[in-house]
């Protein structure tokens, strides 16, 4: 039971970090006894550090490059000047023996030495070069000065810690904050964040996901382009991979999969069949299909697709609560049904119809529970209708989030990260989401 402090009287900051999107927030205690919460999740892969924390570590970084650029011109320096130095003196000499130089020298000896004089004459330039660089030495090494004593402000004022431990302690405590919010468990939709943009890549069209049920070290990404016929699937080590394109393996379907309603989860692909109504299970370890099945009644080949079309007829997603298909049937006149998935046998456990055109939605999504639709997958989209399978009721919203690239056609939910995944017209885009929460106080049921 997550407790909740009843004694304020108006709504308090529990945890704020703007820049990373992490905020709980706390509000007085309702009539009814129960202490309202709210709490804004980001990606993981997102965060960034606390902003003192990144400056200290721009400053360490900068002293570092600057101490390494000096060693390496001083050691050039030293050496070059020395040499240059011993130039500079037979040039001297030379230039000595010309000025003393009476009608005994011969003039085939006086040529000699002019010759090796105006050969010598260019060192007199890099000489001045170097003399230069010792300058920028000098310049280079108050630099440091001041930067250390930049370093010692922060330092001070944030505590004795180097910024190891300083890094340590943050991770702890976004690791404790991200258990903490784990707890909360389900909440309502109330808000979507700008889009952060992954990467370009692929045509219009396509998928990309993480797998909901692996654990927070497997960062894998899959990668799906287009939206029929397709059959090759990327599999990238980690996000980090996929953002430089490299270290990835393929996967090569064995039946070519319709729309980009795909998900993975627990360690296996789930998708809509190329011209039929099958649910394919594709297991990526074994590289072999478990389980197909077909969808009673479902509609396939564009004859119930989300507005934008590309075959887009089911759509599998997976929330908190586990495996979904979403999709519609004549039966129901083309309104969304959404039924809950068995993952190991792939039959239906039970539908629910929303009583929403499938053709008027954008695309959808689930979280807790709740199918969220968007009014458009154009400019100017909001998610406008939601659907509760817990009471088998729904009601319209008003939750706008920013269409960068104007052309959604894929949407779904991660609650590993709980995080929105978006293909946006060739972009992998990511939004974080914002649920509200009500957590029961000690002593309620």
């Amino acid at each position: 039971m997550l407790l909740c402090d009843t004694s304020l009287t108006s709504p308090q900051t529990l945890f704020q970090s703007p820049e990373e999107g992490w905020q709980l927030y706390t509000s007085a205690q309702a009539p009814d006894g129960k202490c309202i919460c709210t709490a804004v999740i980001p990606a993981q892969t997102t965060c960034s550090r606390d902003g003192r924390s990144r400056e200290l570590r721009q400053l360490m970084e900068k002293v570092q490059n600057v101490s390494q650029s000096m060693e390496v011109l001083e050691l050039r320096t030293y050496r070059d000047l020395q040499y240059v130095r011993s130039m500079e003196t037979l040039m001297r000499s030379l230039d000595a023996r010309l000025r003393v130089a009476d009608g005994s020298l011969s003039a085939k000896s006086f040529q000699e030495l002019k010759d090796r004089m105006t050969e010598l004459l260019p060192l007199s330039l890099v000489l001045e070069q170097y003399k230069a660089d010792t300058r920028t030495i000098v310049r280079l090494r108050e630099e440091v000065r001041n930067l250390s004593s930049s370093l010692a402000a922060i330092q001070e004022e944030m505590g004795a810690y180097g910024y190891e431990d300083l890094q340590q302690r943050v991770m702890a405590l976004e690791a404790r904050l991200h258990a903490c919010a784990q707890k909360l468990g389900c909440g309502k939709l109330t808000g979507v964040s700008n889009p952060i943009t992954i990467r370009a890549m692929g045509s219009r069209f396509g998928s990309w996901m993480t797998d909901t049920m692996a654990p927070s070290a497997d960062s894998r990404v899959w990668y799906m382009d287009g939206y029929y016929k397709g059959r090759r699937v990327l599999e990238f080590r980690t996000l980090g991979d996929f953002i430089k394109g490299q270290n990835f393996i393929q996967h090569l379907l064995p039946q070519p999969w319709a729309g980009t309603g795909h998900v993975v989860y627990n360690g296996s692909l789930f998708y809509n069949k190329y011209q039929s109504n099958v649910v394919v299970k594709y297991h990526f370890r074994s590289r072999s299909v478990l389980v197909q099945r077909s969808l009673p009644g479902a509609g396939y080949n564009n004859t119930f697709p989300y507005s934008w079309g590309g075959f887009s007829d089911m759509d599998f997603m997976v929330d908190e609560s586990g495996l979904w298909a979403v999709y519609t049937t004549n039966q129901n006149a083309g309104n969304i049904v959404v039924s809950r998935l068995d993952p190991h046998t792939l039959e239906v456990t039970r539908s629910w119809d929303t009583g929403y055109p499938k053709r008027s939605a954008g695309e959808a999504f689930m979280i807790c529970g709740v199918l969220y639709v968007t009014n458009s997958h154009l400019a100017g989209a909001k998610v406008y209708f939601a659907y509760f399978t817990n009471t088998s009721s729904y009601e319209y919203t008003d939750v706008p989030f920013h269409n960068q690239y104007s052309h959604i056609s894929m949407l779904d939910y991660n609650p590993r990260e709980r995080a929105l995944y978006t293909w946006n017209n060739g972009h992998q885009v990511l939004y974080n989401v914002t649920l509200f929460h009500v957590i029961s106080t000690a002593g309620d049921p």
